[in-house]
C-alpha cells in the first residue's frame, strides 16, 4: 500500500523515511564502531584518573613517613595547664623540668586623669611625641582639624609612624559619682618592659594634659616582663609565650604563682608515630581496594569488568608497590629491618595489617631501627616515594596513556564528523535522485490519466 508523503506527490512514497533509513543503514555500523571505542576510550580515561588520585593519596600517608623528623617528636606536658601550657615541636630534647612562674607580662595601659565632657570636646593644639621602647619616635600635629578628643584618638590610631600604641576612649563616672565623663586610653601594642611608651607635649596647656612627664596625667598599668625560675634559674622575657627557654619548646604562662612549682615533661611522642604508621597501613589497603576494583574481571554472564581490566600499567603499579613494601630495608638494622619486624604485613589478598602490639615492642626496643625501616635512604617510604613520583611524573606511564586516550578521542571525534559529513552528502544525493523519481512518476501518473479519458471518450 503506497504510504503518502508531502515529497512523494507523484509516487505516493515516504521519501524521507526511505532515505533515513538507507543512510542508517550505511552509516549506523560505523557509527555503533565509534560509540564502542569512545565508550571504552573514556572508561579507561576516568579509571586513570581514580589510579593516579588514590597513588596521590597513598603518597602523601607515605611522605609523613619519609620524614625522619616524624621519629623525633616529642610531646610536653604540664602538670598545671591553669598555670602553664607547654607545646614540644620539631628540635625538642626529651627532659623533665620544674617551673615556678613568678611574674607575668603586661602591656602598658595609660588611663588620662583629665575628665572631658564627651569625645567631642576640645582638648588643645601643638604637638604629641610618642617613644616606643628603643623605636623610632613618631610625632602627631594636633590642630582644629583634630584637636577634639576623638579627632586625637584617630589621629594616634592612624598615624603612619605608629609603632606601638593604641588610642581608645572610655566613658565612665565622674570623680564625683555624678555624671557620665569622657578619658583618653592609651595602651602599648606589646607586653613587656620593652615596649614601654610615654609621650612628650610641645603646645599649650590644654593638650599638655597629655604629656606622661607629669606623673599626675596618667594612671594605669606600667609595663611590666614575664618572670620565671626553670630548674631554679632565672628567666626574664617581654612576652608571656616564650620559646627560647627550651630548645624546641614553647612555654605558654597563663598566670604567676610565685612559689607553686609546676612540672613539665618533653617526652618522645609515640602516639604521634602510631597514628601515622597506622595511616599508612589504612592508605596502602585504600590503594589496594581501588586498584582491585579498577582491575576487576567479571567472569561471569551480565558481570560488570573495572575499566582497567587487563591493564599492563596497573599490573605493574600493583606488582612494584606489593615489592617495595614487603622486600628487607638494606640501610636499616638487622634486627628490625622490614615492614614485618615491626608488625606490619600483608596477606594473600593483598590487605596490609598492623600488630599494634609488635610495633609498641619495636618503638621501645629501638626507634632509630624502626625509623630507618621508613625513612633510610632503602626505607620502604622512601622507595614507595620514588616509585610513585616515576608513576605520577609527567610524561610517566600514567600521563602517557592519558595522552594517548585523549589523542584517541580526539581521532575518534573526527571520524564522527567525517562520517556525518558523509552520510549527510548521501542524504542529499538520495533525496534529490527520489525527488526526480517521484516527479517522473507523477508525470508518467499525469499522462495515464489524460489517456484514460481520452479513451473513455471515444467508447461513448
Amino acid at each position: 500500500m503506497a504510504i503518502s508523503s508531502s515529497l512523494g506527490v507523484g509516487s505516493g512514497m515516504d521519501i524521507n523515511g526511505i532515505v533515513n533509513q538507507l543512510v542508517a543503514a550505511e552509516g549506523q555500523p560505523q557509527k555503533d564502531a565509534i560509540t564502542r571505542q569512545t565508550t571504552a576510550a573514556k572508561a579507561q580515561l576516568s579509571g586513570l584518573g581514580s589510579l593516579k588520585s588514590a597513588l596521590s593519596t597513598f603518597q602523601t600517608a607515605v611522605q609523613k613517613l619519609k620524614d625522619g623528623s616524624l621519629f623525633k617528636t616529642h610531646q610536653g606536658t604540664s602538670a598545671n595547664e591553669s598555670i602553664l601550657k607547654v607545646t614540644a615541636s620539631a628540635g625538642s630534647v626529651a627532659g623533665a623540668h620544674t617551673l615556678q612562674v613568678t611574674q607575668l607580662a603586661k602591656a602598658q595601659n595609660s588611663i588620662a586623669t583629665t575628665e572631658f565632657t564627651g569625645a567631642t570636646e576640645v582638648v588643645g593644639s601643638g604637638t604629641l611625641t610618642f617613644s616606643v621602647g628603643t623605636k623610632t619616635p613618631f610625632s602627631l600635629t594636633i590642630d582644629s582639624s583634630n584637636n577634639t578628643l576623638a579627632g586625637i584618638r584617630d589621629a594616634i590610631n592612624g598615624a603612619s609612624g605608629n609603632n606601638g600604641v593604641t588610642a581608645s576612649i572610655i566613658n565612665v563616672d565622674n570623680a564625683t559619682n555624678t555624671g557620665t565623663i569622657s578619658k583618653l586610653v592609651l595602651t602599648a601594642k606589646e607586653t613587656g618592659v620593652a615596649n614601654g611608651f610615654s609621650v612628650a607635649v610641645s603646645g599649650d596647656a590644654g593638650l599638655s594634659r597629655l604629656d606622661t612627664v607629669t606623673t599626675t596625667n596618667f594612671t594605669g598599668v606600667a609595663a611590666a616582663d614575664a618572670k620565671i625560675l626553670i630548674d631554679g634559674q632565672a628567666a626574664t622575657r617581654s612576652s608571656n609565650v616564650m620559646s627560647d627557654v627550651l630548645q624546641g619548646v614553647t612555654l605558654n604562662l597563663q598566670s604567676a604563682v610565685p612559689g607553686t612549682d609546676v612540672n613539665v615533661d618533653i617526652k618522645l611522642d609515640n602516639a604521634a608515630i602510631k597514628q601515622t604508621i597506622s595511616d599508612f597501613v589504612t592508605a596502602y589497603n585504600t590503594l589496594n581496594s581501588t586498584t582491585d576494583k579498577l582491575g576487576k574481571f567479571a567472569g561471569t554472564a551480565g558481570g560488570s569488568n573495572g575499566a582497567l581490566v587487563g591493564d599492563s600499567t596497573l599490573r605493574s603499579i600493583r606488582n612494584d608497590l606489593r615489592q617495595q613494601t614487603s622486600s628487607p630495608v638494606t640501610s636499616a638494622s638487622n634486627s628490625f629491618n622490614s615492614l614485618k619486624t615491626i608488625g606490619i604485613d600483608i596477606d594473600k589478598n593483598g590487605v596490609m595489617t598492623l600488630d599494634a602490639a609488635t610495633l609498641d615492642k619495636a618503638l621501645a626496643a629501638n626507634l632509630s631501627s624502626v625509623s630507618d625501616v621508613f625513612s633510610s635512604t632503602d626505607g620502604v617510604a622512601t622507595r614507595l616515594n620514588t616509585k610513585i613520583n616515576q608513576y605520577l611524573q609527567t610524561g610517566g606511564p600514567l600521563d602517557t596513556r592519558q595522552k594517548s586516550l585523549n589523542k584517541q578521542l580526539k581521532t575518534l571525534s573526527d571520524r564522527s564528523d567525517t562520517i556525518q559529513l558523509h552520510l549527510d552528502n548521501v542524504q542529499k544525493t538520495l533525496l534529490k535522485q527520489f525527488i526526480a523519481m517521484d516527479v517522473a512518476v507523477g508525470k508518467f501518473q499525469s499522462t495515464g490519466s489524460f489517456l484514460t479519458n481520452q479513451l473513455a471518450q471515444f467508447n461513448k
